[in-house]
């Protein structure tokens, strides 16, 4: 089905609107991607004759308000689980100092990457299938797992460090 509408001329404000609201070029392309899925399933609650920028840049604030309230409940859900779960018992040694910076590193990603980062690595769903479970094209979850990877990539890599060389001179300093 064909939306009575063109979206293409707005792509850009919607853009740049959503940067300002999240102020990450990542989320906001997330955002836009998930403004405009909503946008074509209620393509029927368009008024023809109205302002379709006004109504497309309406669609992605509510969907932006709907994804910060579902953030949320998901927040108070999970601190709610971790109040009544005893905690993990930790290995010994240099595993033990391993597994909790791999923890953190995990732990410290983005809410919708350590998402679909974990349906697809720990749960092994496809990405059909944690598009299907997070609500969201499969392109999104594509694209938050490969974020997701390059950030923990990135972790492991650690800081750079600049290996210096003496070359010539001689070895004593007088």
């Amino acid at each position: 089905m064909t939306p009575p509408f063109d979206i293409v001329p707005h792509l850009d404000s919607l853009r740049r609107y959503a940067r300002v609201l999240v102020r990450h070029d990542h989320e906001a392309d997330d955002l836009v991607q998930g403004a405009l899925v909503r946008a074509m399933e209620r393509a029927g609650t368009f008024r023809p004759g109205a302002d379709l920028r006004v109504w497309l840049m309406t669609v992605l604030r509510n969907h932006l308000i709907d994804q910060m309230r579902s953030r949320r409940a998901a927040l108070a859900r999970d601190q709610a689980w971790a109040e009544l779960t005893p905690g993990f018992a930790e290995p010994a040694g240099e595993q033990a100092v391993r597994l909790a910076q791999l923890r953190t590193a995990f732990l410290a990603l983005p809410p919708d990457q350590r998402e679909a980062l974990h349906l697809t690595t720990i749960e092994g769903f496809s990405i059909a299938e944690a598009a299907a479970v997070l609500d969201i094209p499969p392109g999104t979850v594509m694209s938050r797992v490969g974020r997701a990877r390059a950030a923990l990539r990135a972790f492991e890599d650690g800081p750079r460090r600049a290996h210096l060389k003496l070359v010539g001179g001689t070895d004593d300093p007088a």
